[in-house]
């Protein structure tokens, strides 16, 4: 019964979820990893890495593929890729045995509902927070532009 209840109120939440906008508090949410481990995006969190084609994440995975296996961690750095679009035996059979081989987590949204995150064709969308508030939001377009975001 409360399982029921907490699922339904996820689902209420989610049907109403509009972008992130700067100055936005971002509440704590949990998303899957390519291994289904849970991670809990929580306060503590400073930049948010967000793509949505499989070509933004080949960038964003030819830039940390060149970083120490912490790197993401050190600068307290997440990434999410949504994977909604791409249709369920494609995930299963292809798109997660080769993120699996990738040396750092990537948070996975396979929710159409799920739209807190700004997109735009071709870009990397990041996020940078303070305790929380989002203070900047960026579309980068190259593996370039992310090593300077991230210094």
């Amino acid at each position: 019964m409360i399982k029921q209840l907490i699922l339904s109120i996820i689902f209420v939440n989610s049907l109403f979820a509009v972008n992130l906008k700067i100055e936005d508090k971002i509440s704590n949410f949990s998303l899957t990893d390519q291994f289904d481990k849970i991670h809990t995006i929580s306060n503590d969190i400073k930049i948010i890495i967000v793509t949505f084609q499989k070509d933004t994440l080949l960038m964003v995975n030819n830039f940390l593929s060149s970083k120490s296996s912490d790197f993401l961690e050190n600068h307290k750095a997440i990434v999410i890729n949504d994977i909604y679009s791409t249709p369920n035996i494609i995930t299963k059979m292809f798109t997660l045995p080769k993120l699996r081989d990738y040396k750092y987590s990537i948070l996975l949204i396979y929710d159409e509902n799920n739209t807190k995150f700004t997109k735009q064709t071709g870009k990397i969308t990041t996020y940078s927070l303070e305790n929380g508030v989002i203070k900047d939001i960026r579309f980068l377009s190259s593996t370039y532009e992310l090593e300077e975001f991230l210094k």
